[in-house]
């Protein structure tokens, strides 16, 4: 197995762990169900990669758009949010997913099904971040990134949701303002997936539209699920077990994807608060 490969997982890993704690906000923490949040990966990573390819703009610089692009457009989905809630709520992100990937697809701007290749590794003068730098610097911002999620769990900002994700009515009746909790969760929650997709998109090269699809949204909640909802680590073990469990069963080639699947579902069956609940157990 070469270094390489190890530093690829990481990347892959550190993203993923991103992506399920960005999600973890919205659905763990404010208690609103989202299955298109791969909508606000893809707008991160076409974000940069347009920046960067058709503009020629810096990494450094078109860091900052992806991270604030992904807010914007989770600020604008949470006001329809303040008047749908549950299942209208659900399939309104399930739109939004499918809405962003017609867009990339059928809009030539965005370089249709053949997506926008050539995406630039970030680096200082000219010297380009190879594999392993690249995993060194993606670890570094997933730290970081779990530090602010850590953050949010603390202040004041947790109250609100709490309140949200409890009862949303008993919420307003004692004046927390859901709406303005709503706003923030989908607006953090966009904001860093939106990252996920910089870093993801310019260590690859190249994006297609496909990246983004709806099974990508499965994929995610599937982590956070897995991992268990509502907790800062949860995510994180969801990520990890969802992004190395296919390549330990490589040796299993021809079943690799129905062991996969089956130990998805015996973990949902059976550990309904996540693989976190193992280590709560524990501890009683």
């Amino acid at each position: 197995m070469s270094i390489d490969y190890l530093m690829t997982l990481v990347v892959y890993s550190s993203v993923n762990i991103i992506l399920a704690s960005s999600l973890n906000v919205l659905v763990g923490f404010a208690g609103q169900v989202s299955l298109g949040h791969a909508a606000f990966f893809g707008i991160g990573a076409y974000t940069s990669a347009i920046f960067t390819v058709k503009f020629g703009w810096s990494y450094w610089w078109a860091l900052p758009m992806a991270v604030l692009l992904g807010g914007i457009i989770g600020f604008l989905l949470g006001l329809p949010a303040l008047r749908v809630k549950e299942d209208f709520l659900v399939l309104a992100t399930i739109g939004i997913n499918f809405v962003v990937v017609a867009i990339f697809n059928y809009i030539p701007f965005f370089g249709g099904p053949y997506g926008i290749v050539g995406l630039p590794r970030p680096g200082f003068g000219n010297y380009r971040f190879n594999t392993f730098t690249y995993a060194f610097y993606s670890f570094i911002v997933c730290v970081a990134v779990l530090i602010f999620i850590r953050y949010i769990s603390k202040v004041y900002v947790k109250m609100g949701f709490d309140a949200l994700r409890e009862n949303e009515s008993a919420a307003e009746s004692i004046g927390v303002s859901t709406a303005r909790y709503k706003i923030y969760a989908f607006s953090i929650a966009g904001a860093l997936a939106g990252l996920a997709g910089n870093l993801w998109a310019h260590y690859m090269g190249v994006i297609f539209p496909d990246n983004f699809s709806f099974g990508v949204s499965i994929g995610i909640i599937t982590m956070v699920v897995i991992g268990g909802i509502g907790t800062i680590i949860g995510p994180v073990i969801g990520a990890i077990i969802i992004t190395l469990l296919p390549e330990m069963l490589r040796v299993i080639e021809n079943f690799r994807m129905l062991v996969y699947g089956i130990i998805i579902i015996l973990t949902m069956m059976y550990l309904p608060d996540g693989l976190v609940s193992l280590f709560k157990k524990r501890s009683v």
